[in-house]
């Protein structure tokens, strides 16, 4: 856990278009299984902290470390893949880096990672800067007074060894990535700055934009202009005694933002000491019974889930070509959607999303059994899903929150999501929540989606493996489901593995026939569902998973893409891209 002491500053948005020097490329690591160069958890460091980056002083001295002699690895990217060695390794890593800068006069300087999973602690010059727990997520700190004029070194302790009261907890199916998966980097600020924004449509409004404008202090009276010049709109408020000042402005012929028009304004926001810029695009999304309307419109999400697994490679993907990639695919698919599983992506994945058109259910890692009674791992899931709205809620493709993924139906349980539900909708009422949901409960054929969690969400998700972990493909053709909620229903799983070249009959497992007549089954299915408004199967490429072993078939791989790893396309890619042209 972080203490209170090294808790990061408040998150600075839009770094995209800030002022920024990168960090990103080789860094020094010193693998540190023991956790012998820890750091004390006060916020000082011990006689062994490798955040000293220390050198000896005379021959005599006993210095067991030396990042300048140590291998380097690339940064973003994870550790696992850069180095056979670690591709298991689950502890300690110590990441060290030299950098020169030049202090501006009137400049504030954090330090940005855009993640580092799990726990992590980055220190300059060899002193604590901050830390953070979670690792889908960004965090800064401010360092302007550690900075030298010239050379100076950062130091970051990354851990991503697995705790039952870690989110996500100890079983997943997906790697354990470890390392500084994204972009590292200073950011110049002035003194006083915009330190956050929304600027989006006022919910059930098409042309009335409602957000606000934070500042970096709590000083009253600031004026703060909003312009889209574009549109030829501009608004001036001043801020309260907090620093907010609130934006209302009618925006009567803004052209909405939709898969077949993803339109961007560029929207510029100004205060007395600070300037920033986005693309901005303007839409709504509610649900209203069984209809989900985008700009007023049904609409039916045609879509795909999608891990962060880099294409081809393999590891951790974190680029702007790993995004163009894997979005490009889904939407040759078809797809209007997608489901990025089951953790915020980066940011590049959601910036492409918003450039080429498809919606995306963006989630938080409360994935299958997490410590649902210990008000830590509460805290923590709060504080991922506050830190992944903070970063992304000006992105019009995010149309759905998604609180977890199959979790058990428990009080303890229920409890933990509803006040999940409670914080999303505390920090964004301009969009749709949900959750990945089972079905516990059926009447013969027909399955029954009563989870309680359900009564809390906008829409259902639900995650459902007929003809694979249940069941045979036949059950497929008998099976209807049913709800008490009046709400849209997306099926936000269903799949089966194959792999690709494997050849057999369509009753052989894990050939491509199997997944493609599964395919063909489930979306006769699928179309039997009358409250069904969209669909997102499991998944649009294999990636690594540690709990599927079976050799010369999964290989440590989830098949279940309808994309191999080396970006070869299997039969039952097909077979949705041709329904989803009927749909």
């Amino acid at each position: 856990m972080v203490a209170p002491a090294q808790q990061p500053a408040p998150l600075v948005t839009d770094i995209q278009h800030r002022t920024t020097i990168s960090l990103n490329g080789a860094w020094h690591i010193i693998p540190d299984p023991y956790d012998s160069g820890s750091v004390l958890y006060d916020g000082k460091l011990n006689e062994r902290s490798f955040l000293r980056n220390a050198k000896p002083k005379s021959k005599a001295d006993l210095i067991e470390y030396n990042f300048d002699t140590s291998p380097t690895i690339q940064v973003p990217g994870d550790w696992n893949t850069q180095r056979s060695d670690l591709l298991w390794y689950e502890g300690t890593i110590w990441y060290e880096r030299n950098f020169t800068y030049h202090p501006q006069p009137g400049k504030r300087v954090f330090l940005y990672i855009g993640a580092a999973n799990y726990l992590s602690l980055a220190g300059v010059n060899g002193t604590v800067a901050c830390g953070h727990e979670g690792g889908f997520t960004p965090y800064n700190c401010e360092v302007t007074s550690l900075l030298h004029d010239g050379e100076n070194f950062a130091v970051i302790r990354v851990n991503n060894a697995r705790r039952k009261e870690y989110v996500p907890t100890l079983q997943t199916d997906f790697w354990n990535y470890g390392g500084l998966t994204r972009d590292v980097k200073l950011v110049e600020l002035p003194q006083q700055f915009i330190q956050d924004f929304l600027i989006q449509l006022k919910p059930h409004s098409q042309d009335q934009i409602a957000g606000w404008v934070k500042l970096s202090d709590a000083a009253a009276g600031r004026q703060v202009t909003v312009r889209i010049p574009e549109a030829g709109l501009e608004k001036s408020v001043t801020t309260d005694s907090t620093g907010l000042a609130q934006i209302d402005l009618p925006a009567p012929n803004l052209k909405l933002w939709s898969p077949a028009d993803p339109k961007l304004y560029h929207v510029e926001i100004t205060s007395p000491n600070d300037k920033v810029e986005d693309d901005i695009g303007f839409r709504t999304i509610e649900v209203r019974g069984h209809d989900i309307l985008l700009n007023g419109q049904p609409i039916f999400l045609k879509g795909i889930c999608i891990h962060e697994e880099a294409p081809y490679r393999s590891g951790r993907a974190f680029s702007d070509d790993d995004a163009r990639t894997l979005l490009g695919w889904a939407k040759e698919l078809g797809a209007n959607y997608v489901r990025l599983a089951h953790y915020p992506h980066n940011e590049n994945m959601v910036r492409m999303a918003d450039r080429i058109g498809l919606m995306v259910w963006s989630e938080v890692p409360v994935y299958w059994t997490i410590d649902w009674e210990n008000p830590a791992t509460l805290a923590n899931a709060e504080n991922q899903m506050t830190e992944n709205i903070t970063r992304d809620r000006n992105r019009a493709a995010i149309v759905i929150w998604s609180v977890g993924n199959e979790t058990p139906i428990l009080p303890a349980r229920t409890t933990f999501m509803h006040q999940m539900v409670e914080n999303v909708r505390r920090n964004d009422s301009t969009r749709l929540v949900s959750a990945a949901l089972q079905v516990h409960r059926s009447e013969g054929s027909i399955r029954i989606l009563d989870d309680p969690l359900g009564a809390d969400l906008d829409l259902l998700g639900c995650n459902e493996y007929i003809g694979w972990y249940e069941g045979t493909i036949g059950d497929i053709d008998n099976a209807t489901y049913k709800t008490p909620y009046n709400k849209p229903l997306v099926m936000s799983e269903f799949g089966a593995d194959a792999v690709f070249g494997l050849h057999g009959d369509a009753d052989t497992r894990f050939t491509e026939e199997y997944q493609q007549n599964l395919y063909e089954h489930q979306t006769k299915m699928l179309d039997r569902i009358t409250f069904l408004r969209g669909t997102s199967p499991w998944i649009l490429m294999d990636f690594r998973s540690p709990r599927r072993p079976l050799p010369g078939i999964e290989d440590f791989f989830n098949r279940k893409g309808l994309v191999s790893d080396r970006g070869e396309k299997k039969k039952a890619f097909y077979v949705l891209q041709k329904w989803y042209e009927g749909k």
